[in-house]
């Protein structure tokens, strides 16, 4: 595909989101990459082309927009604020990235839109900004909400110690059911007594005798019930049109109800697609929509896929307050946004 073809497309779209009130910006290619990183999933971080510079220290190239987006928005930014832009991303791919014709690149665009600002309707928003961007090239649009998922844990009759640790896997979700699954049998003894430790490698006496009081804690535990695991399965697996799901939804919160809140606000949010001129019987709301991708995402979230199982998504976002907490160090503000990539546009267009 002509690399003109791949501008064009982004030109064109870039200029859809101007048309939105947003302002063009240009972060860094070369990002600094020890706070940053951690920012990612592992999935990034895995992919990221990092080096060392001898003045700058640990650097890598941009993999994304959004985190420096946030990061300069954060340091002189007013609010609200629309930002969009253009250009290149960076990610190392491996053999699971293969398509029949060619790997996918290494260096590809990125085209995207950031919303920061208070308005409730702002997920409904940048959704129906992104349908309009896309409209005619016959993508299926799917949504989910990581703060459900995020809530429904919170609710599960645990100590916080657990919960703790299964919202740190839910973008994992192999090793969040292994933990569900070892939180819902009895817990093993350690096996050890006092008069049986050895104290040895790195950690002190102090730090290892903390860590024994928690596994202790831990293996005293009474284990999950097993109706609540049944619940959060169920609820995780929720595939359905939007209106059959916001349906099944208030059905779970009767036996749920920490979720309540979180479905009532799906509930708004298609509400709110809706008077924006998009029929939500349209859109696939999954309930695991969101879990495999940027562990930054803490709410809201959509794809855009065309009818290729071996593609990535054509457009993807969703909400990242958290994350605006974190890099405005104390001073946050809601926001939400994604990405479109041209070069994908540009394949689909090659073929109608």
């Amino acid at each position: 595909m002509a690399k003109r073809d791949k501008q064009r497309i982004g030109q064109r779209l870039l200029d859809g989101f101007r048309a939105a009130g947003a302002v063009e910006v240009a972060p860094d290619i070369l990002l600094p990459a020890e706070t940053l990183l951690d920012l990612y999933g592992e999935d990034i971080r895995a992919r990221a082309y990092v080096t060392i510079d001898p003045i700058r220290g640990e650097v890598m190239l941009r993999p994304d927009f959004t985190v420096p987006v946030v990061q300069m928005h954060m340091e002189h930014g007013a609010e609200p604020a629309r930002y969009c832009y253009l250009g290149e991303v960076f990610r190392k791919q491996d053999m699971g990235d293969l398509r029949p014709e060619n790997a996918r690149d290494n260096e590809y665009l990125q085209c995207g839109f950031e919303l920061f600002a208070r308005d409730p309707d702002a997920d409904a928003e940048v959704f129906a900004l992104f349908h309009r961007q896309l409209q005619g090239y016959d993508l299926s649009a799917e949504t989910g909400d990581m703060a459900l998922l995020m809530d429904a844990v919170r609710g599960l009759p645990l100590s916080t110690a657990r919960k703790d640790a299964l919202l740190h896997h839910v973008w994992r979700p192999r090793r969040f059911q292994r933990m569900l699954d070892r939180f819902s049998r009895p817990a093993r003894g350690l096996g050890l007594s006092d008069s049986q430790a050895t104290w040895s490698g790195l950690r002190s006496p102090e730090e290892m005798t903390v860590r024994i009081a928690r596994l202790m804690a831990d293996r005293d535990e009474p284990p999950l019930a097993a109706e609540w695991g049944d619940r959060l399965n169920q609820l995780f697996n929720l595939r359905a049109s939007a209106p059959e799901a916001v349906t099944q939804l208030r059905g779970f919160a009767e036996d749920f109800p920490a979720i309540a809140p979180a479905v009532e606000q799906i509930a708004s949010r298609f509400t709110a697609i809706a008077g924006l001129g998009i029929d939500p019987a349209s859109i696939i709301f999954d309930a695991s929509h969101g879990r495999t991708t940027m562990e930054y995402y803490d709410g809201f979230t959509f794809t855009f896929t065309a009818a290729r199982a071996d593609w990535p998504p054509v457009a993807s976002g969703g909400r990242y307050d958290a994350l605006m907490a974190v890099l405005g160090k104390g001073r946050a503000i809601p926001a939400v946004g994604g990405i479109i990539r041209p070069g994908l546009i540009a394949e689909l267009e090659a073929v109608q």
